[in-house]
């Protein structure tokens, strides 16, 4: 008995796993082998149109496994097809285009675009403005033809730069060697920023039960805040980080000095007579800051020892040790994590450490600091500083006074 095939089902089939391509062969193979058979009845039963079988016809006549034209049995269609480029059809486009978003342009106070976002709808305002017609969508397309991507900021360039930037690095470094080597300490000091304390959102993210995010306040108006003063021991891999809740003062930043000797320096370095310290340009431990002077004058009484301080050049504070050795791996533990209390913080902080062994002590400071505190030049003068030879503002001694 012979077999009837239902042709409809068939090609209902295959046409829902073949692509364009396969499909236009498929329709005139059929063609081809249904002889007498009226092109329009096959179109019919394949649901397609008859000039996608004549092109199918083409295709077998060209030979297989390409296309009419020779072209990759990967494409679908001949080379050539579609609508004619925006750009090509409308001269001038490009030109107009480029002028907006060029780099060397976007200064320009006659530009359309200068105090507006460039977005693609933007763009394609202004171009029809000029008399061009084209989608948003297109404006992308084009973009990206012309070599354009959505960029972001990027931080590389340093304000200010000193032109004995390098050298002071250098001198920085061969102080630092020679402490390390004669078995004194060299710590790097620096104020992390400010933290509200409360149940409010800290940027990053963390693994939870998916769709349980941790819920926090949408405003985040909060009253305290926790200002981490951090010492990093550059040799020995820890520090130790004083969270303070008053202002980040002076007398702040030398009490975290003083912190950090008290419960890490003081039993790693017994014999030592100096504290070489590196601190940035500015803040309450700036070069220009004469109560920071003083408090480590203060500071160098009361320890017995010598401090020798070194201040990175303005617009360098992210070459201070600290920023990427220790506070980079703070945020990194507490990523995502609400900062509800002090004691949150603190133990945080303590907890965080890295591949590279790092260690991290913490504690609270409750002391009030006062602010605008002004230093005389009488009080200068008590101050047994003494200044290098190179930059003797960024560079100096502070000895101890006799009792």
């Amino acid at each position: 008995m012979e077999a009837k095939i239902d042709f409809g089902s068939f090609v209902g089939v295959m046409a829902g796993v073949c692509n364009e391509r396969q499909r236009r062969v498929m329709y005139a193979a059929l063609a081809r082998n249904a002889p007498g058979t009226p092109i329009s009845h096959i179109a019919r039963v394949c649901g397609c149109s008859r000039q996608t079988i004549y092109a199918g016809l083409s295709e077998l006549d060209a030979g297989l496994p390409g296309p009419v034209g020779g072209a990759s049995p990967a494409r679908v269609r001949a080379a050539g097809g579609g609508r004619t480029p925006s750009v090509e059809k409308q001269p001038g486009l490009r030109e107009a285009l480029e002028a907006m978003v060029s780099p060397h342009t976007r200064g320009d106070p006659e530009s359309p675009l200068r105090w507006t976002t460039k977005s693609l709808r933007h763009l394609a305002g202004s171009l029809a403005e000029k008399g061009f017609r084209i989608s948003h969508v297109s404006v992308g397309s084009v973009l990206q033809g012309m070599g354009y991507t959505l960029q972001g900021n990027r931080k590389s360039r340093e304000r200010g730069d000193h032109p004995d930037r390098d050298a002071q690095f250098e001198h920085i470094g061969g102080i630092s060697e020679k402490f390390i080597s004669a078995g004194f300490p060299v710590v790097s000091i620096d104020c992390k920023k400010k933290e509200i304390i409360g149940n409010y959102r800290n940027g990053g993210r963390e693994y939870e039960p998916s769709g349980s995010p941790v819920e926090v306040e949408v405003h985040d108006f909060a009253k305290l805040k926790a200002n981490p003063f951090g010492v990093y021991d550059v040799q020995a891999n820890e520090g130790w980080v004083n969270v303070g809740l008053d202002h980040d003062t002076a007398g702040f930043a030398a009490n975290s000095v003083r912190q950090w000797w008290e419960h890490m320096g003081r039993e790693r370095y017994p014999g030592a007579r100096v504290l070489y310290v590196c601190a940035d340009g500015g803040g309450s431990n700036g070069s220009r800051n004469r109560l920071w002077k003083v408090e480590l004058q203060r500071l160098a009484d009361d320890l017995g020892m010598s401090i020798a301080v070194s201040h990175f050049p303005p617009g360098t504070s992210k070459w201070n040790k600290i920023e990427h050795r220790m506070f980079s791996a703070i945020s990194m533990n507490w990523r995502g994590r609400p900062l509800t209390s002090v004691e949150v913080i603190v133990n945080l902080i303590r907890g965080t450490t890295n591949s590279g062994g790092l260690k991290i002590g913490c504690g609270t400071d409750e002391n009030k600091y006062e602010t605008g505190v002004k230093v005389s030049d009488e009080q200068m003068k008590k101050i047994k500083l003494l200044g290098h030879d190179f930059h003797p503002e960024w560079n100096y001694l502070i000895r101890p006074r006799a009792s």
